[in-house]
Formats: structure tokens, sequence, C-alpha cells
């Protein structure tokens, strides 16, 4: 239908308004204009019983429409029914012109709005579903629903309601209803939005047909409920792992004599096998970084290592590094034994002269330096000072009371900083550099040290461990990040101590450890023909080789593998720093493997052992903080139960990173907030998004419907 020539002026002006002045210019309908119509007679008398009959309009004009793809058009409407259509916010948007008794589709007055008929209110308090039946079915199931808090979102095109649902879906939760058989299609349009899915056997409205109320419905056995915002979301991953749970340590990864020390030490002391590991990889790293360097790349690099080893007190961890630093402590005797007789003798030789036999004297017989190279309770610069004046060249931190280091003077404050980038230097480049204010009683113009080494075996128990090893300004420097890692068992209760023949065995008398100590001696006091070193000046050290190209292709592969696992979604994305070093310390540890065998060479056998260290150490590392005491929440586990307490209520559920950096709990914010997110985000927690210049962290509503 189209306006006659006669049109009015009010008619013309009405054909031609927009928006809001458009809906306002048309009467109600009535009961009588509706002709016999019984779907529009049965809408009118629902909307009439719930206020909203004022829904209805006779449309007694065509209507131009002005905005969309129709601009200009002339919508046949004369003498039609209008269907006032709304936004999310209630608020008249558009018509639809309905013929009575017509066989015509509803035409959509501005397609570009997303709208809907609303039967019922928009209230938090309804249960909110979107329909996109034919209205005469609309209208049936409207009359089953509306005792039950049901508000209805009808749209009149089926090509409009996805749009519909996901305009509504962003301000109320949506509910719509599909059959198993078109579970797919129908909800795969708004898997992350805030939908709700019924999915039914039969349609929803035969059912009520047949006597079925809507509770029955949503409480049958064959429905389901699926939650579409949480479905775009995976199951979130526990934040604490079971402590009594530890990665299995590869005793295999060591062969020959090496794996029957490991187990000697672990079987004489009752300490877990990774303990034993550790100090005998402690014992290696201290004796080879002295004569040899690791292939890497195309250079080399220190064979020195960082391991760190959880034990309780009484554990045995002083028991197996007695064991396997037996000969190093022997050896570290005798050269302080030999340095105090050689002191003794200077100071004597010293004491008679003045003068300028005196200056002579001390020209050509510099004072005596200790050897100490071993050192259990030190602090940090003193060590890397006995570098610079050249007094020593190798060292180890070698300790079971890891405290001594991690809640030592240095670590504490503004000096932890400079320390630990002195260590991860040390470590890496094999160089240390230290300098003093010329007017202190310290001072010296000595400031550098090259090609020196220095191991650190630290053993300790976890409320040492712990708190160093989520502290940001030792995974900030890379310190962690170098260092090779066991959490293991804890045996104490499972030990047995009065068992007759395990008494009388001695390791004294162990043929392996009797082995191992006679090797380590001739590694710790070579032959001169076998000293890899020059008769002047700094230590010269052999250069590690690949056995041959396949070997180098088995260190390459293994190395690209790890390169893969630091991809988005991949185990290792939130730990690339310390992957990144896995290949680093799985070529120190073969080097030194070969090294104790007597070899200048590395193996393929060698590499694929020493990444199964690696690869044992990556695991406690991603374990480790999650394994919290039972009963007792990790601060991962804290701060997502913060999030989900302040996104409940919230749709969808998400928070400003500025709110969470402002209101989250004290001990939880500053630098360790990111990490704890970039922790959540890892587990399917949180997802961390902008939104133009805001930063928003998203919680998994999976979270907030436990």
């Amino acid at each position: 239908m189209t306006t006659t020539p006669q049109t009015t002026a009010h008619e013309k002006a009405r054909a031609s308004s927009t928006g809001l002045d458009m809906i306002s210019s048309f009467d109600a309908a009535t009961r009588q204009g509706l002709a016999d119509d019984n779907t529009l007679l049965s809408l009118y008398n629902l909307c009439e019983q719930l206020g909203i009959q004022d829904k209805l309009l006779h449309l007694d004009s065509d209507i131009t429409i002005t905005t969309g793809f129709d601009i200009g058009r002339r919508a046949p409407t004369a003498g039609t029914i209008g269907l006032l259509l709304s936004n999310n916010q209630d608020q008249p948007v558009t018509l639809a012109s309905i013929t009575p008794n017509g066989n015509t589709k509803p035409l959509i007055i501005d397609r570009m709005q997303p709208s809907a008929f609303i039967i019922g209110t928009l209230d938090s308090g309804n249960e909110i579903i979107a329909i996109d039946d034919p209205l005469a079915d609309v209208v049936k199931l409207a009359y089953y629903l509306i005792a039950d808090n049901v508000t209805l979102l009808v749209s009149l095109d089926k090509r409009l309601f996805n749009s519909m649902v996901s305009h509504f879906a962003e301000v109320y939760p949506v509910t719509i209803f599909t059959t198993l058989d078109k579970k797919d299609k129908v909800c795969k349009p708004f898997k992350g939005e805030n939908v709700k899915a019924v999915i039914t056997v039969f349609d929803v409205m035969l059912q009520l047909q047949n006597g079925a109320t809507y509770a029955n419905i949503l409480a049958d056995s064959d429905t389901t409920i699926l939650d579409l915002q949480a479905e775009i979301w995976g199951t979130p991953e526990p934040l604490a792992n079971d402590p009594s749970k530890p990665t299995p340590y590869p005793i295999e990864a060591f062969t020959g004599l090496l794996q029957h020390v490991v187990k000697a030490v672990a079987h004489y002391t009752q300490a877990p096998t990774a303990i034993a590991g550790q100090c005998v990889l402690g014992a290696l790293a201290h004796m080879g970084q002295r004569f040899i360097d690791a292939p890497m790349g195309h250079g080399h690099m220190p064979t020195s290592l960082i391991l760190i080893t959880e034990g309780e007190s009484g554990s045995g961890k002083s028991q197996a590094m007695g064991l396997t630093h037996f000969k190093i402590r022997e050896y570290e005797k005798q050269l302080y034994a030999d340095y105090l007789i050689e002191l003794s003798s200077w100071e004597n030789n010293k004491a008679s002269l003045k003068g300028k036999e005196l200056a002579d004297f001390l020209e050509d017989n510099p004072k005596p330096q200790n050897p100490k190279t071993m050192f259990k309770e030190a602090t940090i610069e003193p060590i890397l000072d006995k570098f610079i004046d050249g007094s020593i060249s190798n060292a180890s931190w070698t300790t079971d009371e890891a405290a001594q280091f991690f809640n030592g003077h240095t670590m504490k404050g503004d000096t932890a900083g400079n320390a630990l980038s002195s260590l991860t230097t040390l470590y890496s480049d094999g160089e240390v550099s230290r300098l003093r204010s010329q007017k202190s009683a310290y001072a010296t113009p000595h400031t550098d040290a090259y090609n020196v080494r220095m191991t650190l075996l630290l053993q300790g128990q976890r409320v040492i461990l712990e708190p160093a090893l989520a502290d940001p300004v030792m995974n900030g420097q890379g310190f962690l990040a170098r260092a090779l890692i066991a959490c293991p068992e804890d045996l104490r209760g499972q030990r047995v101590w009065n068992d007759e023949k395990r008494n009388n065995d001695s390791p004294y008398d162990n043929p392996h450890l009797i082995d191992y100590w006679a090797r380590c001696q001739s590694l710790l006091d070579p032959s001169p023909a076998n000293l890899p070193n020059d008769s002047i000046g700094a230590p010269k050290r052999i250069k590690m080789q690949w056995a041959d190209n396949q070997t180098k292709q088995v260190f390459t592969d293994f190395k690209q593998a790890i390169e893969n696992r630091q991809a988005q979604g991949q185990p290792l994305e939130y730990l690339k720093a310390y992957a990144s070093r896995m290949a680093e310390n799985a070529s120190r540890i073969a080097s030194l493997m070969a090294f104790f065998e007597g070899r200048k060479a590395i193996t393929t056998d060698d590499i694929k052992r020493a990444f199964m260290l690696v690869e044992y150490s990556t695991s406690e590392r991603l374990r480790y903080l999650d394994a919290t005491p039972k009963g007792e929440q990790n601060d991962s586990e804290k701060l997502s139960s913060w999030l989900v307490d302040k996104a409940r209520g919230k749709n969808p559920p998400i928070l400003n990173k500025s709110f969470v950096s402002q209101n989250a709990p004290n001990t939880l914010r500053g630098k360790k907030l990111n990490s704890l997110l970039d922790d959540l985000e890892s587990m399917g927690h949180v997802r961390l998004e902008s939104e133009g210049r805001r930063r928003l962290v998203c919680i998994n509503p999976k979270l907030i419907n436990e």
C-alpha cells in the first residue's frame, strides 16, 4: 500500500519524520482496529494484561525510511498494525509493520537498529528469553511462560535474531531455546556472550502444550543448560598442585660410575635421589669449571651451575653433600694447611726486614693468598673481591643452609639487584666488575676480573626458598632463570635406622664411592701434563666440542623444541626467561659429564641425558610455587578468589586493571601483581585485554558460577 494523492499535510509530515517523532505521531491500536486477526487480538489482550498495550500502534500512512540501506524508500505501512520495537535500554527505536490477516512477513522499518518487541519488563529479576518463532507461536508461548517472571524478546525477522540477542546480552543475561539436533548451529554465534542455552530433546512449545511447566522442563534429566559465556573459556586449572607429588627424578640421566654414586649417596644418607643428584652435579661443576668450557652457538661458555634444592631440616642434605664433596673438602683442607705454613714462613721472613730490604722482599714475595675456593658462610662481595684481586679464579658457594645466601645482608634492600646482576654476569660470561671509591678503606686499583668461574649449590628449607623463588628481583634479574631447581619428596617418617646390615655398611667401604673419590682427586690435583693452563697468567680451559654433526643436530633439535613450547598457549609461554636457559644448562651438564669421564667431546647420549635433568628442573620450577601446604592459599589462589568476589554480579565479569592494581590485597600488589596475573591467565582464570587505552581483567565466568 502507498499513500494516495490526497494525502494530508499532517500525514506527509508523519511519513517523513524519523525516530521517536515518527513513533509518537501514531495512535495506539484498539481492539476493534485489529479486525478479526486472532494472533494480534491475543497479543493485544496479553499486552493489556501486562499494562503495555501501547506497544501496538495503528499505522494510518506509509512511512518514508530515512536510515539504513533502504533510505528514501516509502514503506507500505498504511492500514497496518505497528509493533513498537525497543533497544536494550527499553527505549523505542523503530517499528515492525504487520498486516492484519495478511500472509506477508512483518516489515521492520529500520533494520539497522538492534531491537526487539519486548513482552514483559526488562528487569534483572526476570528471566529474559529471546524467541525467533513466528508471532503466532510467540504469543502462545508467552501465555505459558508469563507467570514465571519471564520477559520475552521477540525477533520478527530470523535474520536479525543473532544481533538482537547479542545486543540485549550486553546488559542482561539472555536465555535461548534450542533442540539437541540444532545445538551447535544455534549456540555457536553466542559463544563467549552472556547467553544461556536451554537445550531440550523436544520442542519447548510441545512440552508446554503437553502439560509440562517451565520449571519441569528445566529440571528434566534430558534438558541441558549451557552457559555460553563460559563456553569460550576452558576449565580453569587448579592453582595449587599437590606438594606430595614431585616430579620423578631421572636417575637414568646418569650412567656408569656417576649413576652408582647417586644411588649410593641416596642409600647411605636415606635422602631423596634428587638431593643426591644435585650434590653430584654441584661437585662436578666445582671441579670441572676450572678446566673446561661448554659449547654454545659459535662460541663457548662457563660450565658453572646454579643448583637450588629444597630439603627440610634433617632430610639428609648435609650428609649427601658430605659424601659427594668428600674429596673436595679434603683437598681444600690440605691447601689451607699448606697456606698456613707458607704464611707463617712469609711473616717470619718479613719480620726481621726493614727499609729497602723489606720493600724488595714484598715486591718479590707477595703475601700468600688464602686458597679457599668452597664457601659456606660468606657474603657475595668478599668473594667477588677475591676474584678481582686475583687470589682465586674458581669458586663455589656450597651450603646446606641456603639462608646464608638468600637472607644474607647483600640480598636485602637496595644491594640485592647489583649483587644478582654481578652473579648472573659471572655465571654467563665469567666476568666480575666492581668499582670502589678510592677514598674508602677498601680502595683498590683493581676493578675487573675475567675468565673466572663460580658455582652455587644452595640447599635449604621451603620457608627459605619459597619467598626467594617468588622474589620479583631474583626473577627479574635473571638469577632464578639460570638455576636448576629440585623440590623432592620428604622421606622423613619413611626411613629405617635400626637395620643391622645397613648400620654395618659404611659408605667409606663402598667400591663405587671409592672409585668416585679417586677420580675426584685426579681432577682436583691433575698431573702437570694434564693441566690445561699456562704456566703464567690466567687459566686456559679446554673448549669442549660436539663429537660429530649428529650430536650438534640433536642439541639444536632439543633447543628448537623448547623454543616451540614458549609460543602462545604452550606450556612454557609464561616461563620464557627460564626456558631460554634450558639449552645452556644442558650443554654445561653434558660437558661436565664428559669431562668426568676424561673426554673432550660431547656425545649424543651425553646431551640427551643432560636434557633429562634440565626437563626435570623445568617441571619442578613450573609446579614449585603452587605446591602450597594443605589448607592454605598461595598468592595465585588469593588473587583469583579476590577477583571473583569483586566481579560477582558484573555482566560480563570484567574489572579495570587500574582498579585491581589499586585495590587488590596489599601483599599482592606492586611488581608481584603482574606476575600473578600472568600466572592466572596461563591457568585459564583470567584474560588480560585492551579496550582503547584501558587494560581489562576478564574473569572466567566458570569461576563466578562455581
